[in-house]
């Protein structure tokens, strides 16, 4: 028995790479060609990177906006293992690459009781039952716009300061406009213009930060 790569017969298969790390490596390469003409800081290009690839969508790189100091605040977060704070659990299970605790509270009973009481939702209770923990986290939203809301509204009132904030809700109502509000704070964000978005994004965002943090330590 051999360790020979399956042979796939079928004609549109040919010339396809067959392995993972194939598969990955040729994405990234044909994304670096199709954005090559795009205003994305080089520092800034491995997590939009990610982010395209996530979503097979290169227009993506038009609308992703990413702070100036997102990189090194986010990195610098992950090398001391801060905890990263997620909306959803969905998002929660795509963050992968990091040895950061990822936490997501959404489903516990003591939320749902929160929710009632302040006649919200359960992603926004959910980041006021985390917010001892948000100053100098990694907060990551791929589903609730009013997750988002919640973020900056405890910024706002209690000066709470995250590191970053990877913030990408998803849908009609409110996504784009939660958004552009964090844009328009004075948050660290990752985040995109208008209503796409969602978990597998967010979650592409974080783990983009974690392989650039392990990178980092490696050549420290």
């Amino acid at each position: 028995m051999t360790n020979q790569p399956q042979q796939w017969t079928h004609p549109l298969m040919a010339g396809l790479p067959r392995l993972g790390q194939e598969i990955e490596a040729l994405s990234h390469r044909m994304i670096d060609e199709k954005v090559a003409g795009l205003d994305i800081a080089p520092e800034s290009l491995p997590v939009v990177r990610r982010m395209i690839h996530a979503s097979a969508d290169v227009d993506f790189g038009l609308t992703v906006r990413v702070h100036s100091d997102a990189i090194t605040r986010g990195l610098d977060a992950l090398q001391r293992k801060a905890p990263i704070l997620c909306d959803v659990r969905m998002l929660q299970a795509g963050i992968t690459r990091t040895d950061s605790e990822v936490l997501c509270v959404i489903r516990e009973q003591a939320i749902a009781d929160l929710a009632r009481q302040h006649g919200t939702t359960r992603s926004a209770a959910s980041m006021e039952f985390l917010a001892e923990k948000l100053d100098g986290a990694i907060v990551a939203i791929g589903n609730a716009p009013t997750a988002l809301w919640k973020i900056l509204e405890l910024h706002e009132t209690r000066g709470i300061t995250p590191a970053v904030v990877v913030g990408l809700p998803v849908g009609f109502v409110g996504a784009a406009e939660s958004k552009q509000a964090l844009l328009e704070s004075d948050l660290c964000y990752i985040t995109n213009v208008g209503p796409r978005g969602g978990s597998p994004l967010a979650a592409s965002a974080v783990n983009a930060l974690a392989i650039l943090a392990k990178q980092k330590g490696r050549n420290a």
